[in-house]
């Protein structure tokens, strides 16, 4: 039944790029890389639809996760450049280059700490906080959109599914 189910289905790129791949190798199994060609086709897209969203504040991708990440600190929203590496998963030397781009655009300070003159300190602007929340925004509408073809139960289930292996992964 749930293979006649699927079969009525209307299909997708993904589909042909499987079947492709169901010939060639033996054990495959279509419904896992069906499923994550999907998610993969769905995080680019995401990824691509928020990058434009950014681009209309005159920020890149790189930047709204550095400010993000900064952001979504505890009060006072502060931290190192190592810290910020470490949470963006970044070399030291590429967040070195980000918070260059974000302190010529004034939407974060950096600051020797007064306890230690050795330690760095990031901070938001004001102009940070408020372009940061243009670009959250922004997203929120195009990721909303991009799951829209989903009611609400369907969208509780997939994120119960996909909680589900996460957990897996993780344990």
């Amino acid at each position: 039944m749930a293979k006649r189910q699927a079969a009525e289905q209307e299909q997708d790129w993904v589909d042909q790029h499987v079947e492709r791949w169901r010939r060639t190798f033996k054990g495959f199994d279509p419904e896992v890389e069906g499923a994550l060609v999907r998610i993969g086709a769905i995080n680019r897209h995401v990824k691509r639809a928020n990058a434009a969203a950014f681009d209309e504040l005159g920020l890149g991708p790189a930047e709204y996760d550095t400010l993000h990440t900064l952001l979504i600190q505890p009060e006072p929203n502060e931290t190192t450049p190592a810290q910020l590496a470490e949470a963006c998963h970044v070399t030291r030397a590429a967040m070195t280059s980000r918070l260059d781009r974000l302190v010529d655009l004034a939407y974060v300070t950096r600051e020797s700490d007064p306890l230690d003159r050795r330690r760095i300190i990031v901070r938001p602007t004001t102009a940070g906080r408020a372009v940061w929340k243009q670009a959250l925004e922004l997203a929120v509408v195009r990721e909303k959109q991009s799951m829209a073809v989903l009611s609400e139960p369907e969208k509780l289930q997939l994120n119960v599914l996909l909680r589900k292996i996460v957990l897996g992964l993780e344990s």
